[in-house]
């Protein structure tokens, strides 16, 4: 039957539970430091992060299939019956080609993405859209393979002098001119400034392969329906990227290319139909022009001519003859006259004045606008600047061109005037020869009229088709274009924030907690009362005094009055003298410190004290009572049981200042001390303190390392133990249970010393409670009080 109180067991566990807490409040400058150090990191993490913001936009499909009526109702009860939505599948169909690799390359290959433009910090860098960057990368070599096969990478600095150091990983141009080609082992390319932007940072410029770039493209844009409406057509697209603007840019290209694209397969059928009307008019003129054809012939065999509409026919095609002889004559003297104007001077051209061969037109345009911008340049900078010397090499190249052009245009137009003139020739011959007869054409003008109408009805039907295809409905409507908020969506501050908090306390948690499995030292009363049931005469705090003083109020002195009293306990109703021994289970654990405190608190109390040290392996009495320089003018225990002749009275030192006891030091360091305590003379010493004193504390060897105080354990009344916290390892306190389980120590107790209650060991009951003087508030609240608030005087 268990008979434990349930209240105590309640009290022991919250004791427990506070222990615990208090064991980590006392790292608490570890904890802040720690929450301080990764709160700092945090706020370096989302200084220099780069930062992630989300660009969305908004479309809604046109389907000219949904249509209205009867499909449409059809379409409603499909959604409703679960049989699936006609609306939802055309929408899912156009989002896959949206984000096909079709659309996405010409995306890629209009915004030149596959070059990638970086403006490097000091700590960070950070990507520009080609329009934004000073410099443009133009590829001269564009079909060499290796631009789909290798990512090439270099760097542009400014430089003081306004020129620019160019460096990759097999060359550095150290002086390096805009306009002159570079040899990259992705081809040739030639670097341009940008007007409007100032070359003032580091650039690192990207030449990446086209398929990583569209790889990369499928991977970042989402496109996704409306929520889960299936009846609707509006289509979502977002984007996640360092630069808001380049982001805008893709999505915005993407809705552009796939209506571009939507629109050419409507274009198919109107080009398709449009095919087939014109191999048909082929035919059909064709077809018509036999039955003219045949229409003269008979006429002419007959002899049934229409003198007038001959005549008139002929004269017509004289006269436009004449109009293109003189068109043609006019083209050559405006040839000419442009020929004479193309001189070594680079000066403008005129354009527009007539001539009608588009690319002459074109060529003078481009001749025209690379003038213009060489005079810009000269404005400032030298003729002797090698842009402008670039320039003037181009103007050159298409001014040799021009010349080209016009001599062409010049030999096709003498060509055109000589068939002129030899038609001429031939109607002119012609109207001689007409017949005189008109000819009977009834059977065959009706066939010839069929096929003029024919040929009538399909120039109405490719009008139509044109008409129509010139009218094409909308493929989709842009409810929003691309739009990116300045808030990033990563790295979230809060999150991070509050992630450094949590580590900065997780951290010195797990270091402390990982620091307290691992230690196996005792810290409390609890330890040894785990180990075995020997009762606990106290627990004594840390300090940095080795012995009380008079009137102490101090929580070490109070802690040894304390044991003072469980003392008289343990030894009931003794009336005449007792002898105390103080022992230990290695040396170091205080048992000296402990027989002297307890030797003066005990002479205080009006009591006839004698302190005996016992330990004559490692005497430490005197040194503990600041009175080491007596043992050069006493004689001691080694003495005495070497030469058992001397009075025992010679021995002793009465009350030495400033202490109210007696003393018997060990004396000198025998060479045989076990053999010396065997002898039976330590007795005589034992009973003379008997006779003369009311307490006679012993300080004796520990008792794991010599036999020492086990030879004469049997003069004991009382046996204190002491075991050190924070010192003794819990495995040694398989001694002192062996020792009291067999009895070999008489009336044996434990002593707790040098417990740090500040760490939260042991039940924290506190000292220097009373005599005027406030009790110490240890709890944990109270502790952060003592550290943060105002220190109370004492009364």
């Amino acid at each position: 039957m268990n008979t434990e109180n349930p209240q105590h067991i309640q009290e022991e566990n919250e004791i427990n539970l506070r222990q615990y807490i208090e064991q980590y409040a006392y790292y608490w400058k570890w904890f802040i430091l720690s929450v301080v150090v990764f709160l700092a990191g945090a706020f370096l993490y989302l200084r220099y992060a780069p930062k992630i913001y989300n660009v969305q936009a908004k479309i809604l499909l046109e389907d000219e299939k949904s249509g209205a009526g009867d499909m449409a109702g059809l379409s409603e009860l499909l959604s409703v019956t679960g049989g699936g939505s006609p609306t939802s599948a055309f929408v899912s169909d156009q989002i896959d080609v949206m984000k096909s690799r079709r659309i996405l390359t010409k995306v890629v290959n209009n915004n030149r993405l596959n070059i990638v433009y970086n403006s490097k910090g000091k700590i960070m860098e950070s990507e520009l859209l080609e329009s934004e960057s000073p410099v443009k990368v133009i590829l001269l070599d564009e079909d060499n393979p290796k631009l789909d096969s290798l990512t090439y990478t270099f760097r542009l600095t400014p430089k003081d002098n306004g020129q620019v150091k160019f460096s990759d990983k097999e060359q550095i141009i150290d002086q390096y001119v805009f306009g002159e080609k570079i040899n990259t082992p992705v081809g040739a390319i030639m670097l341009m400034p940008q007007k409007g932007r100032k070359f003032e940072s580091e650039l690192e410029i990207d030449i990446v392969p086209l398929e990583n770039v569209v790889d990369g493209l499928l991977n970042s844009i989402n496109i996704t329906p409306n929520g889960k409406e299936k009846q609707s057509y509006i289509v979502n697209l977002s984007m996640n990227h360092t630069n808001r603007k380049k982001a805008a840019l893709i999505i915005n290209s993407v809705i552009e290319q796939y209506d571009l694209d939507a629109k050419e397969d409507k274009l198919k059928l109107t080009k398709a139909t449009s095919e087939f009307i014109n191999n048909r008019l082929a035919l059909i003129t064709k077809d018509l022009s036999q039955s003219d054809s045949k229409v003269a012939t008979y006429k002419d065999q007959n002899n049934l001519i229409d003198m007038r509409s001959e005549v008139q026919m002929y004269m017509e095609s004289a006269a436009t003859n004449e109009r293109k002889l003189i068109e043609y004559q006019t083209q050559l003297r405006l040839a000419d006259m442009m020929r004479e104007s193309v001189t070594d001077e680079m000066k403008l051209l005129p354009s527009n004045i007539g001539l009608t061969d588009p690319s002459i037109e074109a060529t003078i345009r481009s001749y025209n606008e690379l003038v213009l911008e060489r005079e810009d340049l000269l404005k400032s900078a030298t003729p002797d600047n090698p842009i402008v010397k670039n320039l003037e090499k181009n103007i050159n190249e298409v001014k040799r061109n021009l010349i080209s052009s016009l001599q062409n245009y010049r030999n096709v137009l003498q060509t055109n005037v000589g068939v002129i003139q030899e038609q001429t020739s031939k109607y002119t011959g012609k109207l001689g020869q007409l017949p005189t007869q008109e000819k009977d054409y009834k059977d065959i003008s009706r066939q010839q009229q069929i096929f003029e109408s024919l040929y009538l009805f399909l120039l109405q039907k490719r009008e139509e088709t044109e008409i129509k295809a010139s009218a094409t409905p909308a493929n989709l409507k842009i409810i929003d274009e691309a739009y990116g908020s300045s808030i990033p969506v990563s790295p979230k501050k809060p999150i991070i924030l509050l992630g450094g908090f949590i580590l900065g306390l997780i951290l010195p948690f797990l270091i402390l907690y990982i620091k307290f499995m691992l230690d196996n030292k005792i810290h409390s009363r609890k330890d040894v009362e785990d180990a075995f049931s020997a009762p606990i005469l106290g627990e004594v705090p840390s300090s940095e005094h080795n012995i009380i003083e008079d009137n102490d109020r101090s929580s070490l002195a109070e802690s040894i009055r304390i044991l003072r009293t469980n003392i008289n306990f343990m030894l009931g109703h003794k009336k005449d003298s007792s002898v105390i021994y103080v022992t230990s289970t290695t040396s170091g654990e205080g048992k000296s410190f402990i027989a002297t405190n307890l030797a003066k608190i005990l002479a205080m109390s009006g009591k006839k004290v004698l302190l005996l040290g016992a330990d004559i392996r490692s005497p430490r009495v005197l040194d503990y009572l600041g009175l080491s320089h007596l043992q050069h003018t006493n004689i001691g225990i080694t003495q005495y049981l070497i030469n058992p002749e001397i009075d025992i009275a010679q021995i002793v030192i009465e009350k030495p200042e400033p202490y109210n006891f007696d003393i018997i030091y060990s004396g000198y360091i025998a060479p045989n001390p076990a053999e010396l305590l065997m002898n039976g003379y330590f007795a005589n010493i034992i009973n003379y303190g008997r006779e003369h004193y009311d307490y006679v504390i012993v300080d004796t060897a520990p008792v794991s390392l010599v036999t020492d105080t086990i030879l004469i354990s049997e003069y004991a009344d009382l046996t204190i133990y002491v075991a050190r916290a924070n010192y003794l390892d819990r495995r040694l306190l398989n001694v002192p249970k062996e020792l009291y389980q067999q009895g070999k120590l008489k009336n044996m107790a434990v002593v707790i010393n040098d417990v740090d209650f500040k760490r939260g060991y042991g039940y924290g009951y506190g000292y220097g409670y009373g005599y005027g003087e406030k009790k110490e508030d240890r709890s944990l609240f109270g502790k952060l009080k003592g550290m943060f608030g105002k220190k109370q005087s004492r009364v």
